[in-house]
């Protein structure tokens, strides 16, 4: 598994309701200026499917991020299965500094894990930015 951090200086009712509710995930899911989510679904609890959609600003590209539920903790952890079968684990940590957000994800075959380590990670300061700033 590949493991990346962040603390959000925010509390866990915010940090979990701009992580969930589809109006703030198109908002900061996306890993550079070039690409941005035009849409967002979210059926949160366990069995519930999402979908987001990663685009790129020039159209060039897109694709969706698609998975399902397997373990829903309010303020405390996300787990699901990816539409390709890898598996991913967030917990949620308040901590003195903030919330503490740990997301553990299956590595795919196709690219290294130092681009995947980092794709993921520009997505979740993306989120940092996003919850920090509104």
């Amino acid at each position: 598994m590949i493991t990346i951090k962040t603390t959000v200086n925010a509390s866990i009712e915010k940090v979990w309701e701009f992580w969930n509710k589809p109006e703030h995930i198109t908002k900061w899911a996306f890993a550079s200026p070039e690409w941005h989510s035009p849409r967002a679904e979210n059926d949160l609890r366990e069995g519930g499917k999402f979908s987001t959609t990663m685009a790129a600003k020039d159209g060039s590209m897109s694709f969706d991020f698609v998975g399902e539920y397997t373990l829903v903790k309010e303020n405390q952890a996300i787990n699901y299965t990816m539409g390709d079968g890898r598996k991913v684990e967030i917990s949620f940590k308040e901590t003195p500094k903030g919330v503490e957000i740990t997301e553990n994800f299956d590595p795919e075959s196709e690219n290294p894990e130092d681009m995947q380590r980092g794709g993921w990670q520009a997505i979740l300061d993306n989120f940092k930015a996003y919850a920090e700033a509104n």
